[in-house]
């Protein structure tokens, strides 16, 4: 009885630490790799980080896209953000957790240097992530997906 007991309550552990591993993959949290919405073709990896109660994202990997100077920095941005080099440059701010969404954020195109209020929610098996950005309201926005980096 007791070697039932003591297997059983391992069985637990192990599951109760599997499905804690699963219930993780669900969040934004983590690496994804980000691609154009155009061409297709990866353009960097982003780093979603909890910052308090929020999160934000920023750019750890950059992949050179054809047209880019070497080390190419966010020239068409405002504020502190400008001339700031990608690499390193954050770019998703403010996300707030609502069910299972994030809203209430922002995201920035280093590119265009536009800032696009913008809400996230991962798929089911935690793989992907839906960015979608919009100016004014969702309905009138535009969604990105990405990869959950391994």
């Amino acid at each position: 009885m007791r070697a039932f007991l003591c297997s059983s309550a391992i069985s637990l552990a192990l599951y109760l630490s599997i499905a804690s591993a699963a219930a993780d993959e669900m969040t934004p949290v983590g690496r994804w790799h980000a691609f154009d919405d155009k061409t297709g073709k990866e353009t960097g990896i982003i780093e979603i980080t909890p910052v308090g109660s929020t999160l934000e994202g920023k750019i750890v990997t950059h992949v050179p896209q054809p047209d880019d100077p070497p080390n190419p920095t966010c020239d068409k941005c405002a504020g502190p953000d400008k001339g700031k080099p990608f690499l390193g440059l954050v770019i998703i701010k403010g996300f707030k957790k609502d069910g299972g969404n994030w809203d209430d954020g922002t995201i920035l195109d280093p590119r265009s240097g536009g800032v696009y209020n913008a809400e996230i929610h991962v798929s089911n098996d935690g793989r992907e992530l839906f960015l979608r950005g919009y100016i004014g309201i969702s309905l009138l926005g535009h969604t990105v997906t990405w990869i959950r980096a391994e």
